[in-house]
């Protein structure tokens, strides 16, 4: 395939760590194949009268060098209709912001191939996605009335709490039976938005990892384990969990492939899923990380093979 013109929708490049940035890793994959990449904020996305949406964004070159990895030409403004694909790759939250910018990309898209799909994203948060395959879940509750809260904790004794729209493992809480906190925790909630909270049973296989498998056009490439740090629920790496080399067992076999056919129908390319113990926790679809840590411990160049999958799909 010739070169691609590849537009990356993300934050900004100097505050990348090139050595787990999953989009810095695309990015290098993408121009080591004859791509021509461009960057740009979201806040530097527009949309002018019925169907012209623009960026005013810089071409850039990347290369693997610690405080010198990339290198800006003249800011531009690029008609997005005629580049060949968009890489919408900002971190979340999935707040309004995030949720209008699928709405403006839904313009280009598919003429310009937008990975991930943005109508498909915007109808796939992280923890509601998830829902629609309960017997792959926690017991889950969503809800904003406390008093169903409090009933769900009398009856399964261990709970997490956090917030729908939340990202990373902040906010994230383990409330016991026992535990005090739970009345501050949800003023805390409420006061800072209007959503519901979700609450699950707690899985106390988290203490052996929460697995991060990357499924690419519906089909499982590579997972890494994550570990929580001593006296920490969350395993999230960067609050102190520690990757660990890992294998699928037949159970996440099973999970991918109840799911995959779904995410490729619905053009969620690079997706990564969350697994604790046999339960899936969370759907990754707005800009999901891991295959740096992945490929250093197995070897797979997930990069490549999610390349792989979107040339595929422009043709």
């Amino acid at each position: 395939m010739g070169g691609l013109t590849v537009a990356v929708q993300m934050d900004p490049l100097d505050s990348v760590n090139i050595d787990a940035d999953s989009t810095f890793a695309l990015m290098l994959e993408a121009q080591a194949r004859g791509h021509r990449l461009y960057h740009y904020l979201p806040q530097h996305l527009s949309m002018l009268g019925k169907d012209r949406v623009y960026a005013k964004a810089h071409p850039v070159r990347v290369k693997r060098a610690r405080g010198d990895h990339f290198a800006f030409g003249a800011r531009e403004t690029i008609d997005l209709a005629k580049v060949d694909v968009v890489l919408m790759r900002q971190d979340p939250p999935f707040d309004m912001a995030y949720i209008t910018a699928t709405h403006i990309l839904e313009h280009v898209h598919p003429k310009t191939l937008v990975v991930n799909d943005p109508g498909h994203v915007r109808n796939a948060p992280e923890k509601l996605f998830v829902t629609h395959f309960p017997d792959l879940m926690p017991l889950t509750l969503i809800t904003a009335d406390r008093a169903e809260i409090d009933e769900f904790r009398r009856a399964h004794k261990d709970i997490i709490v956090k917030p729908l729209f939340g990202n990373g493992g902040a906010g994230v809480f383990r409330v016991k039976e026992d535990d005090e906190n739970l009345g501050s925790l949800f003023e805390m909630f409420t006061q800072r938005s209007r959503e519901p909270l979700m609450v699950q049973r707690y899985v106390p296989e988290v203490r052996s990892g929460d697995k991060r498998i990357i499924l690419i056009d519906g089909k499982p490439a590579g997972a890494v384990l994550r570990v929580p740090a001593a006296g920490e629920a969350r395993a999230n790496l960067h609050v102190g969990g520690t990757a660990v080399k890992t294998a699928l067992t037949d159970r996440e076999r099973e999970i991918c492939a109840r799911i995959g056919p779904e995410l490729s129908k619905r053009g969620l390319i690079f997706v990564g899923i969350d697994v604790i113990g046999d339960y899936l926790t969370e759907i990754n679809v707005t800009s999901p990380t891991g295959i740096q840590e992945i490929g250093r411990f197995d070897g797979t160049d997930l990069a490549a093979l999610i390349w792989d999958a979107i040339e595929a799909r422009r043709g």
